[in-house]
């Protein structure tokens, strides 16, 4: 029992690498506060103070860092920006009508370098070749479009 209580600071850097790699499979940061607060009564060890005291300190940061910490470092992680895929990245970019649309027509668009099958998004405008069009929304492979307003001098 002397081993023990003389090299309990072992035990506290045991839990905290095991806690540690824990973490490197949940990425909830849960288990990283957890290995601090076992960092903390590890220290409490080495500077000789009873268990007790250990447990209480290594509580108390768990604790803090959950409550403290993790919030922050969790809305950082989270906060970056939004990465659009497929279809979707086409929403709002504009285009050129290469085939004229209708509601009764089908027509053709060149959007990002290809060229998409295109409906007018309101079936009661038509929209001529040569004119520029945003892409409102995406069905299967067909665009639906609305005219860009023009400025006339």
């Amino acid at each position: 029992m002397d081993w023990l209580s003389d090299n309990l600071w072992s035990a506290w850097l045991a839990a905290a690498v095991l806690l540690g790699v824990a973490e490197m499979f949940s990425l909830d940061l849960i288990l990283m506060m957890l290995a601090v607060g076992a960092v903390a009564g590890m220290v409490l060890a080495l500077l000789g103070a009873p268990f007790a005291i250990q447990a209480v300190v290594a509580a108390g940061a768990s604790v803090g860092m959950l409550a403290l910490v993790r919030p922050s470092v969790t809305r950082r992680l989270h906060s970056g920006p939004t990465l659009t895929q497929g279809h979707d990245k086409l929403l709002g970019q504009r285009g050129l009508v290469t085939q004229d649309i209708s509601g009764l027509q089908v027509g053709r668009v060149k959007l990002a370098g290809e060229v998409w099958t295109a409906a007018p998004y309101d079936e009661h405008v038509s929209i001529a070749e040569g004119e520029t069009v945003e892409v409102l929304q995406i069905r299967g492979a067909t665009a639906y479009v609305h005219p860009v307003p023009r400025l006339e001098p």
